[in-house]
């Protein structure tokens, strides 16, 4: 037993009523944990050591696997010591900071995978302009705008979610500090709190969707117009691993947060967060490099070096 008298952080429940299913949720995420270290970092060191991938795609790629690192790794190891061990404690500062990174970050990637998009447009769209449309200094004021939005819509809502009045109930339903779980024990009315969340859920998340499917709109024309069929098979093939990355990670956020009428139970949205947040970020870097030529090409000359 945890003594929780003098206790000012908050117990993290997990599926303590069915131990069983925990471990067995522990062992699975455990594997994609691994699996999203080893493919991301991957993809960080190619994309600097190889110079045929010093291209705006691998740098926003590079983006991309660096925030799937950090994301993960905000996650995993507290929720793998809470699986395993009987404490299942963790600190106010240190839910405060869980809770702050996960919102910066799902943000953040919510925006970056439509930059991502703008790019696969100008490249498929504007191919004799491409490099000098998507120059290094665009690709990081993008990359910097992408963070900084993300930034300003977690500080508008962590403090407000983290001074909600508890009533000393400090039992977060959940496997991690997450917003939906904070909100659920407070002991005052949050429709406020919910309202606001809802609405910068959606300009984080429905707005850069937008911005995708018009340039995937733009792209499915440009492609339609090739003449030859390779042609049309590898503008389809720079362009197909980010719609699955995009569809598999905006699928669970939407069904999670903006889904019309009753959002998801407790137990399902647990689940789901642990697949957009942990299952994603280990899929991204296989859906990228598995059907990409110019990154076995790359594996093949670090290798052979």
């Amino acid at each position: 037993m945890v003594n929780e008298s003098h206790f000012g952080g908050f117990i993290l429940l997990g599926f303590q009523a069915q131990p069983q299913l925990e471990m067995i949720i522990s062992g699975v995420v455990f594997l994609f944990y691994t699996i999203a270290l080893m493919g991301n970092m991957a993809i960080v060191l190619l994309s600097l050591l190889d110079d045929h991938l010093q291209t705006p795609m691998y740098f926003f790629l590079r983006n991309l696997a660096i925030l799937d690192l950090c994301y993960t790794t905000n996650i995993v190891p507290q929720m793998l010591a809470n699986m395993w061990g009987k404490d299942k404690r963790i600190t106010f500062g240190g839910c405060a900071f869980q809770l702050f990174t996960d919102m910066v970050l799902c943000s953040v990637e919510c925006i970056l995978l439509a930059v991502m998009s703008y790019d696969r447009f100008n490249a498929v769209c504007k191919p004799l302009h491409y490099m000098t449309v998507m120059n290094p200094q665009l690709c990081r004021t993008l990359v910097a705008m992408t963070w900084g939005i993300g930034v300003t819509n977690c500080m508008i809502l962590s403090p407000y979610a983290m001074s909600l009045p508890r009533c000393g109930n400090h039992h977060l339903d959940h496997f991690f500090c997450e917003m939906s779980a904070m909100i659920k024990i407070a002991c005052v009315d949050t429709t406020a709190m919910e309202e606001t969340t809802f609405a910068m859920c959606l300009i984080i998340v429905l707005i850069p969707l937008l911005l995708i499917l018009v340039s995937y709109g733009f792209i499915a024309v440009a492609v339609f117009k090739i003449k030859s069929a390779a042609g049309r098979q590898k503008a389809f093939g720079t362009c197909s691993s980010h719609l699955i990355v995009v569809s598999i990670f905006y699928g669970t956020v939407i069904y999670m947060y903006i889904q019309p009428g009753n959002s998801p139970n407790q137990d399902e949205g647990k689940l789901l967060s642990i697949f957009y947040s942990i299952v994603t970020p280990s899929l991204n870097p296989m859906t990228y490099t598995l059907r990409n030529k110019d990154f076995k090409r790359a594996m093949k000359r670090l290798i052979g070096k």
